[in-house]
Parts: structure tokens; C-alpha cells; sequence
């Protein structure tokens, strides 16, 4: 009798199930992760190496998190901090009066690591690295020496076979960080540059071919016999191009790397005022890089958007901690270390 109590029963529903009146249930599936909180940022892309890692390894430690950051340049970051249209912004240069007031809200600036820009050039049969005086890289830049075996480059080159080639000067095409960086310099070791040309992230360059980026003007240079161009180290590392010694304001031909940025920063960082805005180019000291910077995230300070205010305090805090131990493996310098206690202090400001 059970066996056809149970058969019945099995049938039974079976008629249910045919019919709609009930359906079959399966087990509770798995709820579908949640969107991670999306952050959009932009600007330099002299730090572009070492923020690309940092918001990859972030994300990875934090999965419910994703910033993405378009390398377009210090200018088009500024422009679209301003705009709007962007959480916060990235720029080589620290912004000046003018154009914080242009701001319609307050801007802080953090400082994220040091780098470099090095000339870096492509000369056929020369495989010797180049010594550049400050005055030679100007004149290089104005169109007034346009030879590679100029005497204002050959006389810090003895011994080299420099080569009656024109030089193709190759710029930023785009509103650049690397360019603020790069004519900051120029204008401090040449009266010339200063008067005729300025400082800037853009400025009407004399002579030249532009390309757009770190990445545009290494690739320009790549493929341009007899060019020169500057770039942030890494991207001439990247590029296997080689890179010239500059001549600093001790007198002494140095390379970049970490050693001779740290040696920039050494005596400029303790000096560098409460809003963190300094030049550390033509910095004084025997061992010091003479084209150096800090490069900075532009964090506004109020946001309004309660979840976003934590995760970028939260990442600046970690950027400044754990971040900073991926800076050297990109040839990038740490940040010293009365920085970034200031700078954790200036994390509250944000609210």
C-alpha cells in the first residue's frame, strides 16, 4: 500500500508541474557580485608606469574598487578635474595661484613619487652616452644648434665621433607635465629660453616635431635618425634609448637614476611649503639630477560622495605606505620621508 501511496503521490505532482499549477525550486544560486565602486581619474603620463600598477594592486586588494586613470597628460588632467568630469586629477606641475582661483573648488595637491627627464636621442653609429650642458640642450630646444657635431656639443663629448647630421628636435605635442618639468629647467639655466619661450605644460615651441605623451615622443625619437627628445626615465628605459648625463648646477655631468633623484629632493623637500608645490629642477648639490620632479595627485577637498571620500582617502593612505615600495622597481624615487608624514596629516583635510 505504500509503494502505491508513493506512486500516486509522485504522479500527482508530476500532473501539478505539467499543468503550471506549482513549479520546481532548485537551490538558492549564488547572488551575483556587486559592481565595484568605479572611480575615474586622469591626467600626467610621466607617472603613468608606476599609477598603472598602483591601481592595478589596489583593485587586486580591494576588488570592490576599480580607479581608472586616462593618461592624457598633465593639461587635459587639469582641464578635466575642472570640468568635472574626472574624480581627481594628475599633474607634473603643482598648480599656480591663478589657477587655483580658476578652480571653483579647493584642489589639494599630493605629492606620489620622484622622477626624472632625460634627453634621449637617436644618432646613428654613436653608441657612447652624450654629455649635455644646460646651455647646449637650450640652444639644441631654440633651433640655435642644429648639428650633432656642434662644437657646444662635441666640447663635452671628447673622444666621441658625433656625426654632421641634422638634429630633429622632438616635443609634447599635448599639454604636458613632462613639458612644465622640462622648460621649468630651461628657463632656470638659460635667460634666452625664459624671455622667448617660457614655462608651461604647453608652450610655442621654436622648432620641432610634437608627439602626443611620453609614449609618442620615445616613439618619435625611436624611429627618427638624428632626433632628441625628452621623456620620463622609465619611458627610455622601456624604449632601450639611450639618455644623456646633464650637467648640474655643481658642475658635475650626472645620470639620471634613483640615487641622483633622491639627491634632487634631498635639500628642496625640506623646504617644500604646507601645500607640498615646489620646483626641484637645477637643484643644488654635487650628486643631484638636474631635471627632477615630484608628481602630484590633485585631490579635491571636499567630495561629496560619501563612499568615494573613503576609498580615496583610504588609497592615498595605502599609495603612501605599501605604493611606495613599487616605485624604485619603475625607476622612480620614494618620496622622503618627512613627506609623506606630512601628507598623511593632509589626508584629513579631506572631507
Amino acid at each position: 500500500m505504500k509503494l502505491k501511496s508513493s506512486i500516486a503521490t509522485i504522479a500527482l505532482g508530476a500532473a501539478l508541474i505539467a499543468a503550471g499549477v506549482i513549479t520546481l525550486v532548485d537551490s538558492p544560486a549564488a547572488a551575483p557580485a556587486p559592481s565595484p565602486l568605479l572611480i575615474n581619474a586622469a591626467g600626467a603620463t610621466f607617472p603613468y608606469p608606476i599609477y598603472s600598477k598602483w591601481f592595478t594592486e589596489y583593485n587586486r586588494v580591494h576588488p570592490d574598487i576599480q580607479i581608472n586613470y586616462q593618461s592624457i597628460g598633465s593639461g587635459g588632467g587639469i582641464r578635466q578635474l575642472q570640468a568635472g568630469t574626472v574624480d581627481f586629477g594628475a599633474s607634473d606641475m603643482p598648480l599656480n595661484d591663478q589657477m587655483l582661483k580658476d578652480f571653483k573648488f579647493q584642489v589639494l595637491h599630493f605629492p606620489t613619487v620622484l622622477g626624472a627627464v632625460v634627453p634621449t636621442y637617436n644618432i646613428q653609429g654613436v653608441s657612447q652616452e652624450l654629455n649635455f650642458t644646460a646651455e647646449a640642450l637650450a640652444d639644441i630646444f631654440l633651433g640655435k644648434v642644429t648639428k650633432w657635431n656642434d662644437p657646444a656639443i662635441a666640447g663635452a663629448n671628447q673622444g666621441v665621433n658625433l656625426p654632421d647630421q641634422d638634429i630633429v628636435v622632438v616635443h609634447r605635442s599635448d599639454g604636458s607635465g613632462t613639458t612644465f618639468v622640462w622648460t621649468d629647467y630651461l628657463c632656470k639655466v638659460s635667460k634666452d629660453w625664459e624671455t622667448k619661450v617660457g614655462r608651461n605644460t604647453s608652450v610655442n615651441w621654436p622648432v620641432g616635431l610634437g608627439g602626443k605623451g611620453n609614449e609618442g615622443v620615445s616613439g618619435l625619437v625611436k624611429q627618427t635618425p638624428g632626433a632628441i627628445g625628452y621623456v620620463e626615465l622609465i619611458y627610455a628605459m622601456q624604449n632601450q634609448l639611450p639618455y644623456g648625463r646633464v650637467k648640474n648646477s655643481a658642475g658635475a655631468f650626472v645620470k639620471a637614476d634613483l640615487a641622483s633623484t633622491t639627491a634632487a629632493a634631498a635639500g628642496e623637500a625640506k623646504m617644500m611649503p604646507a601645500d607640498f608645490r615646489v620646483s626641484i629642477t637645477n637643484a643644488q648639490g654635487k650628486a643631484a639630477y638636474p631635471i627632477c620632479s615630484f608628481t602630484y595627485l590633485l585631490i579635491p577637498a571636499n567630495i561629496q560622495d560619501a563612499p568615494k571620500k573613503t576609498a580615496i582617502k583610504d588609497f592615498l593612505h595605502w599609495m603612501l605606505t605599501t605604493g611606495q615600495n613599487d616605485a624604485e622597481g619603475l625607476s622612480y624615487a620614494k618620496l622622503p620621508k618627512d613627506v609623506v608624514a606630512r601628507e598623511m596629516k593632509a589626508i584629513g583635510q579631506i572631507n
